[in-house]
């Protein structure tokens, strides 16, 4: 995404801290590229649980991509930063984003988008939220995740960090509660009869950051 892009979505968002955060994501964080080079091509509706301010959905918009996007997120502030967003770039027909616990799932089928969420949950919820995930694809759909994964490397020692200033400047109220490592992602999500391909997905970032992509087999 070029600079101009970035700075409109930016500009959909109130202050100058927000708007700095909108910025540096969209420039160094390659998980919307990612999940956009996945989908294009495709019709079916994202559902992005976890989904924040909704910069992925603003991501695919300014890409040309056009199929219904529904964010939820558990966090009240930022689903309203996210609504006026929608609202300022005159998206309400395609964007939808509203508050809700990731065991709140909506009955919509298509691809899943599930980005940095699962270490904020404590490990016995994550199979659940996994095989409930699956369950939202459609049989053409993607499951996308991204998220930490445990390793003895410098990476994750360097997201833990991150992850602490996160919790404390208030952004991450709970803080993470358990990294899976690989095995604790990919076994619910092949237990629930998908087919699981994990790759690295680090970009010009420091941190442990993987790509996880599964799908119905064909």
């Amino acid at each position: 995404m070029d600079g101009h892009s970035r700075r409109h979505i930016a500009r959909l968002y109130q202050g100058h801290l927000q708007r700095g955060y909108v910025r540096g994501k969209l420039a160094s964080d390659p998980v919307y590229d990612a999940v956009s080079t996945r989908i294009d091509g495709t019709s079916l509706p994202l559902l992005d649980i976890g989904c924040g301010i909704g910069l992925l959905g603003q991501y695919l918009h300014a890409q040309g991509l056009a199929q219904p996007y529904l964010g939820l997120d558990h966090d009240p502030r930022k689903i309203a930063a996210g609504q006026r967003a929608v609202q300022r770039a005159g998206l309400d027909a395609v964007m939808r984003l509203q508050q809700a616990d990731v065991a709140e799932l909506p009955p919509q089928q298509g691809h899943v988008a599930l980005l940095d969420v699962l270490h904020y949950l404590p490990a016995a919820r994550q199979p659940t939220l996994l095989r409930d995930a699956a369950r939202h694809l459609s049989p053409q759909g993607l499951l996308i995740i991204r998220n930490v994964l445990r390793e003895a490397n410098w990476r994750f020692h360097a997201t833990r960090v991150e992850e602490f200033f996160l919790h404390v400047s208030g952004w991450i109220p709970g803080g993470a509660q358990h990294y899976p490592s690989a095995d604790e992602v990919r076994v619910p999500l092949e237990q629930a009869g998908l087919e699981v391909r994990i790759e690295p997905l680090r970009g010009r970032t420091p941190f442990n950051s993987y790509l996880v992509v599964a799908r119905h087999p064909r």
